[in-house]
């Protein structure tokens, strides 16, 4: 049986965040938002980053949550909640569904529209190249048996210097942006490439499970 020790006990991953409490409504839409755009996940409020219970009012929380759902998400995100008790405690679950077609956004302090995504135990910002790919995921574009002088040049570039951030590939090769960015994208979506997110960056190397 389920409880709430069992699930704290996963520690935080890339499908569970723990929370103290809610105090920043756009701060928070961005982890629902990432659950969404990724893998699905829940936020356990009323639980410190160690995993102690803490306990919160639920009414309270409930209420921030659903605000940040509805003014900072886009489309407006849907959830399911619960209440766990543990001893005379409380914490309020909220659990997110995948999102299909990873479509929502959250905005940030500067009122910017923002994709974001859910890596190990980190919010992250989407960038064009995770875009790009979500919408080859859509059209799923096969992997050609023979690859064009472009696929070439990029996989070369990466193989030999990896891994490589995007900026570098840019600086590296003489294709011009939009082509590089295509190109990663496909590359990346043929499983050819992978993306490692390392700190704030995303490193790009050969994938030499599939390639």
């Amino acid at each position: 049986m389920e409880s709430i020790k069992k699930l704290i006990s996963e520690g935080e991953h890339q499908k569970q965040d723990f929370k103290f409490r809610i105090d920043d409504q756009r701060k928070i839409a961005r982890t629902l938002v990432a659950f969404a755009n990724t893998d699905g996940g829940r936020l356990l409020i009323g639980v410190k980053d160690n995993g102690k219970i803490s306990g919160i009012n639920p009414e309270e929380e409930f209420h921030m949550i659903k605000g940040a759902a509805q003014m900072y998400c886009k489309p407006v995100l849907e959830f399911e909640s619960r209440i766990w008790q543990e001893e005379m405690k409380l914490v309020l679950e909220v659990k997110i569904e995948p999102s299909a077609n990873r479509i929502f956004q959250a905005q940030d302090e500067d009122g910017n529209w923002k994709f974001y995504i859910r890596r190990k135990d980190q919010t992250l910002i989407a960038n064009k190249i995770i875009q790009k790919i979500w919408k080859l995921e859509q059209n799923a574009i096969r992997k050609p048996s023979i690859f064009g002088e472009k696929e070439l040049i990029i996989l070369k570039l990466i193989k030999e210097n990896q891994p490589l951030t995007l900026s570098k590939i840019y600086r590296n090769s003489e294709l011009n942006k939009s082509n590089i960015d295509k190109i990663v994208s496909l590359l990346v979506h043929w499983k050819m490439v992978k993306m490692n997110f390392d700190d704030d960056d995303v490193k790009y190397e050969i994938d030499e499970k599939q390639s």
